[in-house]
């Protein structure tokens, strides 16, 4: 790959080989908002500089949101990515294209695109066994469907919120172990999920499925997300049907979004499935992903969940999202469930980590956690193989716990 006239350091965050795509604003009310790119230390104000440049695809990218270009589909998608690439280290692009970067340290970020609906999966075997073995010990831990099909739940998209947004403690019903009654109060068990989210670009018609190898025709990028979830909200509420209350009320994403072409190099076999899936769950190529996701409490690092040992992958999980007929929507977000490993320290989750509170994490400054408590921060971020060796960076997705109201 060529190098940019920027001269960017050879480790920085968002090099040539990522080149994710965001919403930002630079006054101080956030009413400018303008679609960017991230290069370097840097934002490029794609809708000017497209126009600068006498682009074809500039009045695609010009709005306040992705929502546009995401709609636009995949042969436009790579259009605007072999069109970056060539601004960015085309020496004579560059009179053209400098005065349209801004420093990123200045610019403010917004949620990128308009959420139209959100689905959240349960994708991961190590998690589902660890949550099995916690809440059923003498049963085997995971359901007997598990292995069949990807289980999931629609989640609330108008909580959906960019990374930075504070979140609230949630309060509603709880029912303590031996308790006759549920009480009312603040969630005492919050709980962080280290999820992979992934956005719709092209939309499909009603009562049409989409198969697995149509993946990255309809899915425009990749970013990461945190699930946050209320254990005792969503331990009395979740029989017979799914997570509610102990999950709607925020769920975080980050701001960058990663365009599925940069990951090609990331791409891996994903774990041996035993029973063999039904063949609309059977694609002709990978579909797992290298990524190697961080979590990090109050500045300190608690976990290093892989993503490549997903037992489902996105692409399955569109699959059986529309095997029913069910619909895509641009700006559709689907989820991968609480990413975990096999070993304690790749746990996504706090219910996970300390097992659901028996064994609690005890931190630098010689505190204990179980659970969440308020003012805690919580921060994710991750990385992947990017082409001819390069790094893909996430960026990363963080918020700060507020009390309860």
């Amino acid at each position: 790959m060529p190098e940019s006239w920027l001269d960017l350091e050879p480790d920085a965050e968002f090099g040539l080989a990522t080149l994710p795509y965001g919403v930002f604003s630079t006054d101080a009310e956030g009413t400018d908002r303008r679609t960017g790119v991230a290069i370097g230390a840097h934002v490029l104000d794609l809708g000017a500089a497209a126009h600068a440049v006498g682009a074809p695809f500039a009045d695609l990218v010009q709005g306040p949101s992705l929502d546009t270009l995401m709609g636009a589909g995949r042969p436009v998608w790579d259009q605007v990515r072999r069109a970056l690439q060539t601004w960015l280290t085309d020496p004579a692009h560059e009179e053209t294209v400098r005065p349209h970067l801004v420093e990123r340290s200045s610019v403010r970020l917004h949620l990128p695109f308009t959420v139209a609906d959100y689905v959240d999966f349960y994708a991961s075997e190590h998690h589902a066994s660890n949550v099995g073995r916690i809440f059923r010990p003498e049963q085997e831990p995971l359901t007997p469907n598990w292995k069949h099909l990807p289980i999931g739940y629609h989640g609330r998209a108008g909580t959906v919120v960019v990374s930075g947004t504070e979140v609230v403690r949630p309060s509603g019903q709880r029912k303590p172990p031996g308790a006759d009654a549920p009480t009312f109060g603040a969630s005492a068990r919050l709980d962080i999920e280290a999820e992979v989210g992934f956005v719709v670009g092209t939309p499909s018609p009603l009562g049409e499925p989409v198969p697995v190898d149509s993946f990255a025709e309809h899915v425009f990028g990749v970013f990461l997300l945190n699930d946050w979830s209320s254990r005792d909200l969503q331990a009395w509420e979740y029989v017979p049907l799914g997570p509610f209350l102990g999950k709607s009320f925020a769920t975080s994403v980050s701001p960058w979004i990663v365009p599925v072409a940069a990951l090609e190099p990331a791409r891996v076999e994903q774990p041996a499935q035993d029973p063999e899936p039904l063949p609309y769950l059977k694609g002709a190529e990978p579909w797992g992903l290298d990524l190697q996701l961080e979590v990090h409490l109050n500045g300190h690092r608690v976990a290093r969940p892989p993503f490549s040992a997903m037992y489902w992958t996105a692409a399955q999980q569109l699959a059986h999202m529309t095997v029913n007929g069910a619909c895509l929507r641009t700006g559709d977000v689907f989820a991968s469930g609480t990413v975990s490993g096999p070993d304690p320290e790749q746990r996504g989750c706090l219910l996970e980590l300390t097992w659901s509170g028996k064994d609690p994490i005890t931190l630098p400054d010689g505190t204990e956690r179980t659970f969440l408590e308020d003012g805690d921060e919580v921060t994710i971020t991750a990385t992947a193989p990017g082409a001819e060796g390069a790094t893909v960076h996430f960026g990363q997705v963080h918020g700060r716990i507020l009390p309860a109201r």
